[in-house]
């Protein structure tokens, strides 16, 4: 398959163009600036269908990170409009090229704070932020809905020591410094990286559509997170969580979501027939 690839250059991306070619298929980058080989350029806001007409997927990752600054009115803005505008003008190319397969991208955010409910893709939506965001993230693919099979991926927290939540843990958790977000008591909604990307894959030929939670099968609380953590890294933990007050500080209103979460679990992936690579935590913090 010739598959359009958008936010190509961030964590999940830059693993998955790789990991396409290696299973035979022939992935394209859409960039937004120094293009080489098959890359092809767009401006994030909007997108020809001549640009992908010739695509039979277009995977759609683009948007700013939700954790990658401090949440200002500013930056919460940017959040929402770098996902809803992009989104709309994939699924309007899409849909005016014929493209018969769009995954776009989503979070488990959808869902608000939820305290221990276990939470599957029937699960309603809440009423934070960030589950904002996740619903009109997904309603931006509108367009397309009817014209080629749409997949929202929830993604959980991606384990990856490149990118995201892990890389900028494992500088404070290898000098000992470890330890729990809060309370604690919150769930972890995880994957690896490698399950993530041949999730994807897997979605890509799968006879799914709608909404698709990519997460491992088991949650963790924060506090036994931290303990797998301080134990991959053979360092200690501290036994005190970092207070909400002092995370409001650093992050903001994103300070809310990391010391509440949600406790989501696979259950359309795994009924597809997807075989999860990396189950447990142990094993993923390892690799």
């Amino acid at each position: 398959m010739r598959i359009g690839i958008t936010g190509a250059t961030g964590l999940i991306g830059t693993a998955l163009v790789p990991a396409l070619a290696a299973a035979g298929h022939e992935p394209v980058r859409f960039v937004r600036s120094a293009p080489s080989g098959t890359d092809r350029v767009w401006d994030a806001k909007q997108l020809g269908p001549d640009s992908v007409q010739d695509l039979e997927a277009v995977v759609h990752l683009a948007g700013a990170g939700v954790g990658d600054k401090r949440w200002s009115p500013a930056y919460k803005k940017l959040v929402l409009e770098s996902r809803t505008v992009s989104t709309a003008a994939v699924a309007s190319a899409v849909a005016q090229a014929g493209v018969p397969v769009l995954l776009s991208g989503s979070a488990i955010g959808y869902y608000g704070h939820t305290g221990d409910e276990i939470l599957d893709e029937s699960s309603i939506a809440g009423d934070t932020f960030l589950a904002d965001v996740c619903v009109q993230w997904e309603r931006a693919t509108a367009r397309a809905d009817d014209k080629a099979r749409v997949v929202h991926l929830r993604t959980g927290i991606v384990q990856s020591r490149t990118g995201g939540a892990l890389k900028k843990q494992l500088p404070i958790f290898k000098a000992g410094a470890g330890a729990p977000l809060g309370s604690g008591d919150q769930w972890v909604s995880w994957i690896a990286l490698e399950d993530e990307v041949r999730a994807i894959t897997h979605l890509l030929t799968a006879d799914v559509r709608g909404p698709v939670n990519l997460t491992a099968p088991e949650p963790v609380r924060n506090r036994d997170y931290t303990r797998a953590l301080g134990k991959a890294v053979h360092r200690p933990t501290l036994p005190i969580g970092i207070p909400k007050a002092a995370l409001q500080l650093a992050l903001g209103g994103f300070a809310e979501e990391v010391v509440r979460g949600q406790r989501v679990v696979p259950g359309v992936l795994e009924s597809s027939g997807y075989a999860f690579r990396v189950p447990d935590l142990g094993s993923a913090l390892q690799d």
